[in-house]
């Protein structure tokens, strides 16, 4: 089992910036395709971006895209969502997510692991 630990959330005005981190909370040789999701108040859960299992390849959704990015360090099991001209539709809990596949993956049933989530409030 493991267990993902998601930190760097945060209050920020609208047009600030942030850097949400990902860990395993155990070191293990096994390294795992990750991604973040989002869930605003009301709102079903929704993809914000993913990347593969060796960090060649991620995908970040649409509506991000030009804002977003996903990185993870080397091969380890941790990854990095930094966010940037945030605006209040931005204000969810974020996710972060691992799965046994090798590619990335951008639907939610594709994973295996979840963190608890951290908060991610934008204010106008």
């Amino acid at each position: 089992q493991v267990q993902l630990v998601e930190s760097g959330g945060g209050l920020v005005q609208a047009g600030g910036s942030l850097r949400l981190s990902c860990a395993a909370s155990e070191r293990t040789s096994k390294t795992y395709a990750m991604g973040w999701f989002r869930q605003g108040s009301g709102k079903e859960r929704e993809f914000v971006a993913a990347i593969s299992r060796l960090g060649g390849t991620g995908y970040v959704a649409d509506s991000v895209r030009d804002r977003f990015n996903i990185f993870r360090v080397n091969t380890a099991n941790t990854i990095f969502l930094q966010m940037s001209k945030l605006k209040p539709e931005d204000t969810a809990r974020y996710y972060c997510a691992a799965s046994n596949s090798a590619s990335y993956e951008i639907t939610a049933d594709q994973y295996d692991f979840w963190g608890l989530g951290t908060q991610v409030t934008v204010s106008s």
